[in-house]
């Protein structure tokens, strides 16, 4: 690689982007309004309302010190489903919102620069009762699940496998957990400084999901090794104004499965 590319690589990870930002012309400076929070559901479709976020039945208390000790990658799950009061209570550990302060801000369960909060959550169902197997996307205002496309566990499968470059775990989760960024969200109060901070708001977002599946006997991975186009053109998303940043499988945790940082 060349010396220009690392380079370019560095200075994306300090923060001099800043210094070249007039942020007296930043699109909130200039009154323009903010984006939406969410992307909103299809015209036509009915989202699923979602157990939670209060009274959860399956979640069991555990010390913070606990689950920091025992947070690991896992890459090996249990046959068995997942439950959807589990897949609920992960989403809403990685976007809840507690509340919305005005149309631009809202707070959540994970904090994000300028509490632009620039990621849509889409979950790849494979075993999970009360969800068809199928794509779906997480609507964290209002704590629902939007259907995008029904497509049968043993086709999926192989599809998510295909766009993770041959990751086979990826396939043999309950669900898929994939983030998707929407730059404008973050840009419109940051402009060309929003970039690094979205990168350190999807780490917020992870290990939230690392620390919340101790909490419902799951197992995860993060990966950020995948086909850019492939994983794009699954979820139905343009690779542009919405593309994918990260991406976490999620199934029952086998015995003694910790096998990575």
């Amino acid at each position: 690689m060349s010396a220009s590319r690392y380079e370019q690589g560095r200075f994306f990870l300090k923060d001099l982007a800043r210094s070249t930002v007039d942020f007296a012309a930043t699109d909130q400076a200039l009154g323009r309004p903010p984006p939406p929070m969410q992307n909103p559901a299809p015209p036509g479709v009915e989202p699923i309302a979602l157990p939670g976020p209060v009274g959860w039945t399956r979640v069991r208390p555990v010390p913070l010190l606990d689950a920091m000790r025992r947070r690991a990658s896992r890459r090996r799950f249990r046959p068995e489903p997942m439950e959807l009061e589990e897949v609920a209570f992960l989403l809403w550990a990685t976007q809840g919102v507690h509340r919305i302060l005005n149309p631009a801000v809202s707070l959540r369960t994970v904090p994000s620069a300028g509490a632009r909060h620039p990621f849509e959550t889409y979950v790849a169902a494979l075993s999970v009762n009360g969800l068809t197997a199928g794509l779906y996307r997480y609507l964290p205002l209002d704590h629902r699940l939007v259907p995008l496309e029904r497509v049968e566990a043993r086709q999926l499968a192989p599809r998510l496998v295909r766009a993770c470059l041959g990751q086979f775990f990826v396939g043999r989760a309950a669900a898929v957990f994939v983030w998707t960024a929407v730059p404008a969200r973050t840009e419109w109060r940051y402009g060309a400084a929003a970039h690094k901070v979205i990168a350190l708001d999807a780490g917020h977002v992870m290990q939230n999901l690392y620390l919340a599946c101790e909490a419902v006997d799951a197992a995860t991975c993060a990966i950020a090794a995948y086909d850019q186009t492939a994983m794009d053109r699954l979820l139905g998303v343009d690779g542009e104004d919405e593309f994918t940043v990260y991406l976490a499988p999620v199934g029952r945790r086998a015995e003694d499965s910790a096998d990575g940082a």
